[in-house]
């Protein structure tokens, strides 16, 4: 196995810079899934992502929805680039399609198997993706913002979705989660809500260590999500 990146720009102007992960010792089109960025921006956590899947022998694709380059250092940083996009979901939406059309066009890629998964801020990306009847299979939410963004009620869930959620994250509240089912069913989605106990939020990030800031890492609830991730690649890539 071989696992190579290659750095895509797309977008006006080639404004986003986009990282696509192969296993260059396979052949031929297959599996896409997209890698939605934290509130960061696209970092080597979501490249690192985009390889693991690649190691899975899918085609891996780390996002960039804030532009080439474009990494907050500080929270204050990350807040300030994210807030824009939480505010214009239309607009949010519009750049998570292009990144989608991006991924389908790639010549190692079967454009009839795309999901999308995506961590924190990446993780309501992929959520509104799903709402907003985008052509992917299904999407998965790591420690995702679950607020619906307003623009889509009532719209019908065709993609298949799967939360995988620290039940004490502060940033996602259990009466969001709530919520959030609430609105699944509402819209008639085949979905489904993993809580992981004593878990809050970035419980994937090894480097998440601010307890009163409510981001620690659990190696336990990292592995169970990502077993329970593989599972639901093998059931919508079948």
């Amino acid at each position: 196995m071989a696992i190579t990146t290659r750095a895509i720009d797309y977008g006006t102007d080639d404004k986003f810079e986009g990282m696509l992960a192969l296993d260059e010792s396979a052949t031929g089109p297959r599996p896409a899934v997209l890698v939605a960025h934290a509130w960061a921006g696209r970092s080597d956590f979501e490249v690192d992502k985009a390889k693991d899947i690649a190691g899975l022998g899918y085609a891996g694709f780390a996002l960039d929805l804030y532009g080439k380059g474009v990494l907050g250092q500080t929270k204050e940083e990350n807040q300030a680039l994210m807030t824009p996009l939480l505010e214009d979901r239309a607009k949010l939406q519009s750049q998570l399609a292009e990144a989608v059309a991006v991924v389908k066009a790639q010549p190692e890629v079967d454009e009839t198997k795309v999901v999308a998964i995506g961590y924190c801020f990446g993780g309501l990306c992929v959520l509104d993706l799903a709402r907003m009847g985008a052509d992917v299979l299904g999407v998965a939410s790591f420690h995702g913002l679950f607020n619906a963004p307003g623009n889509l009620d009532g719209k019908t869930i065709d993609a298949k979705v799967l939360a995988l959620h620290g039940w004490d994250d502060p940033m996602a509240t259990p009466d969001q989660a709530v919520a959030f089912a609430a609105e699944m069913n509402e819209r008639k989605a085949d979905w489904q809500l993993h809580g992981y106990g004593g878990t809050v939020h970035a419980f994937t990030n090894p480097h998440a260590n601010d307890p009163e800031f409510g981001t620690v890492y659990s190696k336990t609830a990292d592995t169970r999500s990502w077993v329970t991730l593989r599972a639901f690649l093998d059931e919508l890539f079948a």
